[in-house]
C-alpha cells in the first residue's frame, strides 16, 4: 500500500556454511542410494524452512533449495564415470524429494496481536 516495509531476509554467510556442511555430508553418502539422499536433503531443507521462512523472505529460500539441487546433481554425476544425469532427471528427482519453500510463519503484526484478559496487548 505504499507504507513502509522491514524486508527480512536470511543472512548469505550462514546459508554457504550451511551449504558447505550439507556439501561434505553428501561426500560421505555418495554411495547411499536416491530414495535415502533425498529423504536426508528433505529434512534438512525442512529444517532449514521451519527456521528461515518469514514472510519477505522466499527469494532466500528457493535460493537454498536451488543450490541443494545443483548440490545433489554434482554428486549424483560423481557417483560415476559415465553418469548421464540431466536436468531433466533432476527436476523429476528434485519435485519428488524436496519440497518447494513457502512462508510459515505469520507477519510480527499477526503473530503479536492477541489479547490479554480482555485487552489488547497492541494499540
Amino acid at each position: 500500500r505504499g507504507g513502509f516495509l522491514l524486508v527480512r531476509k536470511s543472512r548469505r554467510d550462514r546459508r554457504q556454511a550451511k551449504l558447505r556442511q550439507v556439501k561434505e555430508a553428501l561426500r560421505r553418502r555418495w554411495h547411499e542410494p536416491i530414495p535415502e539422499q533425498g529423504r536426508w536433503l528433505k529434512a534438512v531443507l525442512t529444517g532449514w524452512c521451519n527456521y528461515h521462512a518469514v514472510p519477505t523472505n522466499s527469494a532466500a529460500l528457493s535460493r537454498f533449495r536451488t543450490s541443494l539441487v545443483k548440490l545433489w546433481l554434482r554428486a549424483l554425476r560423481r557417483r560415476s564415470q559415465r553418469d548421464r544425469t540431466g536436468w531433466g532427471k533432476m527436476a523429476r528427482l528434485a519435485d519428488h524429494w524436496l519440497p518447494h519453500p513457502r512462508i510459515l510463519h505469520p507477519w510480527p503484526s499477526q503473530r503479536f496481536a492477541v489479547t490479554i484478559q480482555g485487552r489488547s496487548r497492541m494499540p
